[in-house]
């Protein structure tokens, strides 16, 4: 039976749900800061780590809402079992701190997405395949054995953001559980397949997690204006196809992507394989068929940069990472406590609404329902596998 999808149109993300992660100052210079005033405020800009690879523009904290809800939302929707796999295109800004914004990213939607699994998860496991390392993520959970962090990257040469190295285990409760696979410029669909599936398979044996967030960063395909692999279309889908494999619950995101005809075709491409479907490599006809010539084919082959990852350095690390996953506790227990309320979403009820007063649109797009959506209540039929 083929799996029943749908579209959703999520809420856009309060100040007190960035906050469950993000500090509450941080979340109100974001919220007030625009083009206009920023000169006003050198400090804050030096102490939040804003401009230059994180510059202040127009809407701002609105974009942050909008992309940070999606993740939540995603997540609040697995956790009601109203899917089995949600996809936030928009999200996975993996690099966001605690206090400040890194890489481009403001709010760390993952961390927040991560946070909603945990009230109905013992164990989330986070997946990165971004040629950047997923360092923010991983800080936010160095020190606890609830979340496991895996990474795969390109590390050293001063590539951004300089850490994730292999020796990058995690402290205290969280020692072992977190997982960096450092890789060289170069690597290959097959190279990269084959470590990507033994590591994760062996992950999952282990630590038998509830939910499983993946990352998907386009900017580790071949010809990324920043990324340094050779990944075809196919190599990177691969390992969507894998994940998906497992049959847990799976919030999927975006992330990097710095070659943007080449990010729009690999989610496209994912989103069919997240949905079991084929699709032709003949990109149709539509509005931005320009950027995809002379080809116009959905499918990119892999690069010829030279493979500096050899087979006994891929060996020695993929090694590593198998003694460290010996090291751990097998599939840690939390104690059983009460779950935490989903983040307080206001709605409005038509039946109290006042008629004479003007409903803004994105309230209102939220109660649109196209007949052959899916749709929650009493008369849902639809009980098989749905993907949001």
């Amino acid at each position: 039976m083929l799996p029943v999808s749908f579209l959703f149109r999520p809420h856009k993300a309060y100040p007190v749900e960035l906050a469950q992660f993000h500090s509450a100052d941080y979340v109100e210079f974001l919220h007030r800061i625009t083009p206009d005033t920023q000169h006003l405020f050198s400090n804050e800009l030096a102490k939040y780590n804003l401009g230059e690879d994180c510059p202040v523009f127009d809407n701002l904290f609105e974009f942050c809402q909008i992309y940070a809800g999606g993740t939540i939302d995603a997540a609040c929707r697995l956790n009601n079992k109203l899917c089995d796999i949600a996809i936030n295109w928009a999200g996975g800004l993996h690099h966001a701190k605690k206090c400040e914004a890194s890489g481009f990213c403001y709010i760390n939607d993952l961390v927040l997405g991560i946070l909603e699994l945990l009230k109905h998860h013992a164990r989330v496991l986070y997946i990165d395949i971004d040629v950047h390392h997923g360092d923010g993520v991983e800080e936010a959970f160095y020190f606890t054995d609830r979340v496991m962090t895996v990474s795969f990257h390109k590390y050293g040469d001063m590539f951004f953001p300089g850490t994730g190295d292999a020796k990058e285990i995690g402290e205290r409760e969280g020692k072992f559980y977190a997982i960096n696979v450092p890789l060289k410029d170069g690597i290959d669909d097959s190279s990269f397949t084959r470590l990507f599936k033994t590591i994760i398979s062996k992950v999952v044996e282990t630590y038998q997690p509830g939910a499983i967030v993946l990352q998907c960063g386009a900017d580790s395909l071949a010809g990324d204006r920043l990324g340094c692999f050779n990944l075809s279309i196919d190599g990177h889908a691969e390992c969507v196809r894998f994940v998906k494999r497992f049959n847990l619950p799976l919030l999927v995101t975006g992330g990097g992507g710095y070659t943007k005809e080449n990010v729009a075709r690999c989610w496209t491409v994912e989103t069919g394989v997240l949905l079991d479907t084929e699709l032709p490599n003949e990109i149709p006809e539509n509005v931005y068929i320009k950027y995809f010539g002379p080809d116009f084919s959905l499918k990119i082959p892999h690069g010829h940069i030279e493979n500096l990852n050899s087979k006994s350095y891929l060996s020695t690390i993929k090694m590593q990472v198998l003694e460290n996953l010996r090291c751990i506790q097998h599939a840690p227990s939390v104690q059983m406590q009460e779950v935490p309320p989903d983040f307080y979403i206001p709605e409005f009820d038509e039946d109290l609404q006042n008629p004479d007063e003007r409903i803004d649109q994105h309230t209102q797009d939220k109660h649109i329902q196209r007949d052959d959506e899916y749709y929650e209540g009493d008369n849902d039929n639809d009980h098989q596998m749905d993907i949001a």
